[in-house]
């Protein structure tokens, strides 16, 4: 069999991928909840992928669908944002550390950084100012949601800025699921001007 030339890309290569953003319940972490089967697991701003079978492989392994998984365009992930399971998701563009296997519409990674995350429109369809609390959970997270300033009025807010600062300040965070091309170095500016209430 022919093997494939080894990438060496001068810098990590960007990915998008899809996921709801979850505040630790004590307030001390930030992570995201993915849409497919690792989902139950919530990953931080840098982290590294396990195999969620339990197999003791590195992942990605060839022969388990281990690893972190990106769209190769924002342009996929936005369309599919646009589906009806997933508008409430985040657009999260990412950076791809380590070994990684690419295929023709994305990547299956060890290794990730979170650059920026797009948060999803209100549910009124204004821009998200500030999030509140989602409605669901998974064990020790809260699913966190974007809200406009009205629909957030009178439900526990965590803003942007304070949820940036948890994260330790490596992180952009955008209103609207719109493409402001790649992340580029320099102050983190994320949208929202509330300050949290819990």
């Amino acid at each position: 069999m022919r093997r494939l030339p080894r990438e060496r890309p001068a810098e990590p290569p960007r990915g998008y991928q899809l996921a709801h953003p979850v505040l630790a319940e004590d307030c001390g972490r930030i992570g995201f909840a993915g849409i497919t089967t690792g989902g139950a697991q919530p990953y931080g701003v840098v982290d590294e992928a396990r195999c969620q079978y339990g197999r003791r492989h590195r992942a990605p392994a060839l022969r388990c669908d281990c690893g972190f998984s990106c769209l190769h365009t924002f342009a996929q992930a936005f369309a599919l944002a646009r589906s009806g399971t997933h508008r409430r998701a985040a657009i999260l563009e990412i950076a791809v550390l380590g070994p990684y296997i690419r295929f023709e519409r994305g990547m299956r990674h060890a290794r990730q950084r979170v650059r920026v995350a797009r948060i999803a429109p209100c549910g009124c369809g204004r821009p998200p100012e500030v999030f509140v609390d989602a409605g669901w959970g998974r064990t020790g997270w809260r699913g966190m949601s974007g809200r406009c300033g009205d629909c957030a009025a009178g439900h526990g807010q965590v803003s942007f800025e304070d949820f940036v600062r948890i994260g330790g300040g490596r992180l952009r965070v955008l209103p609207g699921h719109r493409d402001t091309g790649p992340a580029r170095p320099g102050p983190e500016a994320v949208g929202g001007g509330r300050g949290a209430r819990r």
